[in-house]
């Protein structure tokens, strides 16, 4: 599905998502990944969707949002992939802005030394750039990366981004126990993103079922570490370690709002309840659909999420 949601965001408010990348092709598969392990690695650019298709797709979850009264604070680059590896997201962006609503992509920053990559994140009005480690074998550990990506590149594409954007800049630096979260690397990371231009800074753990099972969050003690750093290099730092609530939106069918949210945004059990009273529905549907192998149920830290079935997802 090309559009979802809204869907609360701890960044964004109301995030309606568009899903811009047939999953999951990305340039990197990250240990910590909420959709699991890449399953076709590319750094290639090209067209996956008419962008005359993403309008429609998004002006109709725009209407049907309206209709329930839900809104709308950004339409949101958040696919199953990477969203710069779709050539034309430079003109989807373009034309999603004519529907009067801020425009935000998050990516992994692998492509952004493309100066067509550049070119089309200017045109959004907020982006997040993916900062996990500024030394070369710990970013290697934790994004496994495509083979023929250079680390160098992405830094000096980074950098100079930040320079010539206009809107919203984003960083966010998600903590892994016992790989990137030493106060070496910490400190590493904040002197890179203290150099960029009018940065907020988001420092954020797993919060989802990982790609491996054995990646686990720092701990309180290093995350508040890691705050004080970025604060000591004046960096416009939060938290995003919490859970980001069950506002949820109900456009009008539930099966389809539950498959195509849970499809790139795993749902904890009492998010999915929220939904489902929300459409005056109950846990049948899920039974239904996790019979079906449409859903699948995993656990992470004592609480049940529910995941759009993919095939090959580990």
């Amino acid at each position: 599905m090309l559009a979802f949601g809204p869907v609360p965001s701890r960044r964004l408010g109301q995030s309606l998502g568009i899903n811009n990348i047939p999953p999951k092709i990305c340039s990197y598969s990250c240990v910590y990944c909420q959709l699991g392990k890449t399953l076709k690695m590319r750094v290639e650019r090209e067209a996956f969707y008419k962008p005359e298709r993403v309008l429609k797709a998004v002006e109709k979850k725009i209407k049907d949002a309206k209709d329930k009264g839900e809104p709308i604070d950004y339409l949101a680059f958040v696919p199953d992939g990477e969203p710069t590896i779709e050539i034309n997201l430079g003109e989807e962006i373009e034309l999603l802005k004519t529907l009067g609503i801020k425009v935000a992509v998050i990516t992994n920053s692998s492509l952004i030394w493309h100066d067509d990559v550049k070119d089309a994140l200017l045109k959004a009005d907020w982006v997040s750039f993916k900062i996990d480690a500024v030394s070369k074998n710990i970013w290697r550990r934790i994004n496994r990366p495509f083979r023929s990506l250079k680390f160098e590149k992405i830094l000096e594409g980074i950098k100079e981004f930040s320079t010539n954007f206009e809107g919203e800049i984003a960083t966010e630096t998600m903590l892994i126990q016992g790989i990137n979260d030493s106060l070496g690397e910490v400190e590493k990371v904040a002197h890179f993103i203290g150099d960029l231009k009018g940065v907020k800074s988001y420092i954020s753990i797993p919060t989802r079922p990982p790609a491996e099972i054995w990646v686990k969050p720092s701990t309180e003690h290093i995350i508040n570490m890691a705050y004080q750093v970025f604060n000591e290099k004046s960096i416009k730092v939060e938290y995003l370690i919490g859970y980001e609530g069950n506002a949820f939106a109900f456009t009008g069918n539930i099966e389809d709002d539950i498959l195509s949210i849970t499809s790139v945004h795993p749902m904890r059990e009492e998010a999915v309840e929220k939904l489902l009273n929300k459409a005056d529905d109950d846990w049948s549907l899920i039974n239904r659909l996790l019979a079906e192998d449409k859903l699948i149920e995993v656990e992470y830290q004592n609480n049940k999420f529910y995941l759009k079935k993919i095939i090959r997802r580990r």
